[in-house]
């Protein structure tokens, strides 16, 4: 549950700054983005629209956070 304190509230509200990227747009970019993601142990700075739509949208984010792990657990 989103509290009225929360420090990310407002930004989620608004809305990204960066350009968007739509659900089917994450998803097909979703393949590269953890791959270079996992290379640089942060975020891709060439792919700012993918970090904005993940920070907000919750069904993305979970399908982001599921790759991740599944790619970890091969290299590991």
């Amino acid at each position: 549950m989103t509290r009225p304190d929360d420090p990310g509230l407002l930004s989620r509200l608004l809305g990204p700054a960066a350009p968007e990227v739509s659900c089917d747009e994450c998803f097909e970019l979703l393949d590269a983005y953890v791959e270079a993601e996992l290379r640089a142990s942060a975020p891709p700075a060439a792919m700012p629209a993918m970090t904005a739509h993940l920070q907000g949208c919750p069904a993305c984010a979970e399908e982001h956070e599921s790759l991740r792990e599944l790619v970890r657990s091969e290299l590991s």
